[in-house]
């Protein structure tokens, strides 16, 4: 058991998981479950709520993402049982946590091969080198670095457009400290956002743009938008389930957690939900595009989750 806390900004009203007219009640739960946090974690615990509402139709489970900052913002004030997170929680937030009496667990639920993404009719950079990345994003790129043939004299004279997480998301602090070398360190003049479907949206509609996001949002648009290779040093790697389980997709590959607090885990309700996913995780894993725990990470997990479901 830990103590938790902090965060960032707010964003839409959280989205709620409609229960089933039909279910078959597995156990008599009741209650509602008050999530919030990442961007990247919400598709797969919307899917396990779902699934998890299907058989329990007492329990509504609710679902934000004001992103890993603004959830943990949510989580240490108490407004929310479970805070979805693109990155481990940071001293500052542990402290705000700690200010409010709220302790909390961290548990490992999923990995993720963070993806840099480009239009489909980008046909000139199939593999990025991160000092390339760097080049890009890095602070002092800012009205600077605005042309392809910038990042390399091979490229062609096409504008530079990027794509990326907002400030309060794991997302931008995983992904500034991989490649900027310092977290949060980034330059500020592109399309930042919360909702990675804008990135998306953004990339497809612009041939000379660039973005990053979840794995699971690239393999949700295929076709829409184009997965890049990254050379880390020891050749192009594809963002892919095999290359982050076996270490290769380096250095953007990262796990993916939730944080229960320890008075919601005293809870029937919050247990049979965490109970569910440890169940199911593989599938459901797969299922909303994840990669699963390794054995190793399960083991660590399973330590995690023997302090949540003792109530």
């Amino acid at each position: 058991t830990t103590q938790a806390g902090g965060g960032a900004e707010t964003t839409a009203a959280p989205e709620t998981t409609e229960a089933p007219e039909t279910t078959e009640a597995v156990e008599e739960l009741s209650g509602e479950i008050a999530i919030d946090g990442s961007s990247t974690v919400a598709p797969l615990m919307k899917l396990t709520g779902e699934d998890f509402m299907d058989a329990n139709g007492g329990v509504n489970v609710v679902i934000g993402t004001s992103g890993t900052g603004g959830g943990f913002e949510k989580f240490c004030a108490g407004e929310t049982d479970i805070s979805n997170a693109s990155r481990p929680i940071k001293d500052e937030e542990v402290a705000a946590c700690g200010d409010n009496g709220i302790e909390f667990i961290e548990v490992l639920v999923a990995n993720d091969a963070l993806s840099v993404v480009v239009n489909p009719d980008n046909d000139w950079a199939e593999c990025l080198t991160i000092e390339q990345l760097n080049l890009m994003w890095a602070p002092e790129a800012e009205d600077t670095i605005t042309n392809w043939n910038q990042i390399d004299p091979s490229f062609p004279d096409q504008a530079l457009t990027l794509f990326g997480a907002g400030t309060d998301s794991g997302t931008f602090d995983y992904f500034t400290k991989e490649v900027n070398g310092e977290e949060g360190a980034s330059r500020t003049d592109y399309n930042a956002t919360e909702d990675d479907n804008t990135t998306v949206t953004g990339v497809n509609g612009d041939v000379g743009a660039l973005g990053y996001f979840g794995f699971s949002y690239l393999l949700e648009n295929e076709g829409t938008v184009k997965g890049v290779a990254i050379d880390s040093g020891d050749g192009c790697v594809e963002p892919s389930a095999d290359n982050v389980q076996s270490g290769a997709y380096t250095p953007l590959a990262r796990p993916l957690y939730i944080y229960i607090s320890t008075e919601a885990a005293s809870r029937p309700e919050v247990q049979g939900f965490v109970q569910y996913y440890v169940d199911n995780q593989d599938a459901l894993a797969e299922e909303a595009l994840y990669i699963p725990l390794d054995d190793t990470q399960k083991g660590e997990q399973a330590d995690s989750l023997a302090t949540v479901l003792a109530g």
